[in-house]
């Protein structure tokens, strides 16, 4: 049984009706939509990029600044109402854009 299906993966039929094709390369000619799709896939890997990009640049750069900005705008808002309740004090910001200039300053401080 092996012998029979060995000798068939080694000769080639002899019955081939295609005999001026190459067995790795079809024989239709190349037209223009060859080059068109050449084109859409160069302008889609080239927006995939940018996209990617664009990611990295969210992940690395804005997300942490944003998240780190407002995470200490909460821990003060945070700390105040805590003050206020354990503690007979009043917490007053004299200058809300001197405060929000710093909380800006602090969280870029780092990164």
């Amino acid at each position: 049984m092996s012998m029979a299906n060995s000798a068939s993966f080694i000769e080639p039929p002899t019955g081939s009706s295609d005999v001026d094709e190459v067995d790795s390369l079809p024989s239709s000619s190349t037209s223009s939509s060859v080059d068109d799709e050449e084109y859409v896939s160069d302008a889609e890997r080239e927006w995939r990029e940018s996209l990617q990009q664009l990611e990295l640049l969210l992940t690395m750069l804005v997300v942490p600044y944003v998240g780190k900005y407002f995470g200490r705008k909460c821990a003060y808002w945070g700390w105040a109402k805590f003050m206020e309740w354990k503690y007979p004090v009043e917490i007053v910001v004299t200058s809300p854009a001197a405060f929000k200039g710093a909380g800006a300053i602090e969280a870029a401080a780092t990164l």
